[in-house]
C-alpha cells in the first residue's frame, strides 16, 4: 500500500485574495505609497497579517500583484473603423479612470516610478494603449481613412489626455453623472479628433 505524501497546506482562498487585492488597490488609491502597509491592508480586507504575509513576502509584492490582477490592460479591437476603434478605445479609457481602481491609477501615473515593481506595472499598462492605438491607425491607412503621416503618438496623447482632463477637471459634485455620460463622451472625442485628423491631412 503506497504511503501517502507529505500533508497539503490550507488551499488558497479565492475570494479572500481578491477582497485582499481590493483593498490594497483601495488604500494605495486613497493614501498613495506613503500610507500603504501591510497593517492598513489587513485592517480594510478583514484579513490577518499573516494571511497576507503568506501570499506576498514584502509590500511592494502584494500592491504591484494587486494591481496586475485589478487594474486590466486596454485592449485593440477591429471594429472595422477608424471612429468605431477609437470609440471603443476611449469607452476602455474612461472605464478605467471612472471604475473602482480610478484613485489607484491615478496615483500609480504619478508615484510609479518611485515604487519597486509598480513601475513595470504602468509601463506594461501605458504600451498596451499605444499597441491598441497603433493597431487601429495602421488599419485606418490600410483602408484608405487617413493618410500615412497620421500621428499615432499626437492622436493617442490627445485621446488620454482628453478622457484624463474629463475626468479630473469634472467638479466633485458632477462626477456622478460622468458614467452615464461616458457613452455619449467617448463618441464626442473620437469626433473632435478625427475632425482634427481630416482638417490636417
Amino acid at each position: 500500500m503506497p504511503t501517502s505524501g507529505p500533508a497539503v497546506g490550507r488551499p488558497r482562498d479565492p475570494a479572500l485574495d481578491r477582497r485582499i487585492a481590493l483593498a490594497a488597490v483601495e488604500l494605495f488609491g486613497r493614501a498613495g505609497w506613503a500610507g500603504f502597509s501591510v497593517e492598513a491592508v489587513a485592517r480594510q480586507a478583514g484579513a490577518g497579517k499573516a494571511s497576507i504575509y503568506l501570499r506576498w513576502p514584502t509590500k511592494e509584492r502584494l500592491l504591484s500583484d494587486a494591481l496586475e490582477t485589478q487594474v486590466v490592460d486596454l485592449t485593440d479591437a477591429d471594429t472595422g473603423t477608424l471612429r468605431g476603434d477609437l470609440v471603443h478605445l476611449a469607452r476602455q479609457l474612461l472605464d478605467l479612470y471612472l471604475g473602482e481602481c480610478r484613485q489607484a491609477v491615478l496615483r500609480m501615473s504619478v508615484e510609479a516610478s518611485e515604487i519597486p515593481g509598480v513601475a513595470n506595472r504602468w509601463a506594461t499598462l501605458q504600451e498596451s494603449q499605444v499597441l491598441a492605438a497603433r493597431a487601429m491607425v495602421r488599419r485606418a491607412i490600410r483602408r484608405g481613412e487617413v493618410s500615412d503621416g497620421t500621428s499615432v503618438t499626437l492622436l493617442l496623447d490627445a485621446l488620454c489626455g482628453g478622457v484624463v482632463m474629463h475626468v479630473v477637471a469634472t467638479p466633485p459634485h458632477l462626477r456622478h453623472r460622468l458614467l452615464t455620460d461616458a457613452p455619449r463622451y467617448a463618441e464626442s472625442l473620437v469626433d473632435f479628433l478625427l475632425r482634427s485628423v481630416d482638417a490636417g491631412s
